[in-house]
């Protein structure tokens, strides 16, 4: 596959992506390399990662516990304090190697550490190659409050190897396949088509697909890297998809959502507010709702659960003037921004949600 180049940085794919960080290497003569992993990667992964890369490169392994609870100001302060600990100066480099959560918590640290040293993203879960390692957002979780603390800066590099997918679980396979399925309905309706039903694809029909999606991030980032407007439609499904996954990660009596579960339940909840204030059309509203309920399941969210879930709303990143802004579709591939709706509108969503 081709590289796909952005005004700051290339991702490249597969064999050649493990050439140009040998290149970048030799060529930038690091003081010291670090990589960052967390213990699934550093079995499943780093050997891997490593086996390709020219014997005379030192590193440092930094390893971290896997799972969005790793997200946070300790872990920060921990890798802080190792890095200034293995001497790492300014003409240092971190290499991520993981799924979102190390690069966005990788990418945070390296650019925080002395006002920002280099970093390269090696994403291997689904989820992180289409969506999380793309676009220079960086950060992490302010107690169980979805990336509150963080800042857009983007790698020197990143190298999309689909290999690493087969040591993916099939729930953090799906999880990834959520941002993918919102590519589709906020940016192309073929592409929507051609994803709603991956059974009978083949690896390779899968590599095309995740070169699209990439495709789809990277030409909506290009117009909008700081996210003024058209940035914003990337949060599709993720406004109540956040609250969702915050509520359950923070109660007990709940299971933990993975982060495409909860936006999958958001973009169901997305597209019902769609029909009610942007004419979307009530037939594909319920297509994609049995589409998504498909290959997701169900989840009980409770009457109970309502207000405690719209009352996380106003934590929302997209939030102005003390709105919360939703961002709904008129059609497959026309979104909408900074859309306001009514409390009683999303307690209706959510009963759509049940039928």
């Amino acid at each position: 596959m081709k590289p796909i180049t952005t005004q700051d940085y290339t991702i490249y794919f597969n064999n050649e992506g493990y050439k140009q960080v040998n290149e970048h290497l030799k060529t930038i003569n690091y003081s010291k390399v670090f990589i960052l992993c967390d213990t699934n990667t550093n079995i499943d992964c780093v050997p891997f990662f490593l086996a390709n890369i020219d014997a005379d490169v030192a590193y440092d392994i930094l390893e971290i516990d896997p799972g969005e609870e790793s997200k946070n100001l300790d872990i920060c302060l921990g890798l802080w304090e190792a890095l200034s600990e293995y001497g790492a100066d300014r003409k240092s480099v971190i290499i991520n190697i993981g799924g979102g959560v190390v690069t966005d918590l990788g990418g945070f640290v390296a650019s925080t550490f002395k006002r920002g040293i280099d970093f390269i993203n090696i994403p291997t879960s689904l989820l992180a190659m289409v969506d999380a390692s793309i676009g220079g957002k960086t950060g992490i979780d302010l107690g169980h409050l979805k990336n509150q603390i963080g800042v857009i800066n983007t790698p020197e590099l990143i190298v999309v190897d689909t290999a690493f997918l087969a040591t993916l679980p099939q729930l953090e396979m799906r999880s990834g396949l959520a941002e993918m399925l919102k590519h589709g309905l906020i940016f192309d309706e073929s592409y929507w088509n051609k994803i709603q039903d991956l059974s009978q694809s083949t690896i390779e029909d899968l590599d095309e697909l995740i070169y699209e999606s990439i495709i789809i991030k990277k030409n909506i980032v290009a117009q909008d890297p700081t996210e003024q407007g058209l940035r914003k439609t990337l949060n599709y499904g993720h406004t109540l998809g956040h609250a969702i996954e915050s509520y359950f990660m923070e109660n007990d009596n709940k299971e933990r959502l993975l982060h495409g579960e909860a936006v999958a339940i958001g973009i169901i909840l997305a597209n019902f507010l769609s029909v009610k204030y942007c004419g979307f059309s009530e037939e594909k509203n319920t297509a994609i709702k049995g589409i998504i309920k498909a290959i997701y399941g169900h989840v009980d969210i409770l009457e109970t659960d309502y207000s405690s879930i719209i009352e996380l709303l106003k934590y929302d990143k997209k939030n102005e003037n003390g709105n919360v802004n939703f961002v709904l579709l008129k059609a497959i591939g026309k979104p909408k921004i900074d859309c306001i709706v009514s409390n009683e509108a999303i307690i209706e969503a959510f009963e759509f949600y049940k039928l």
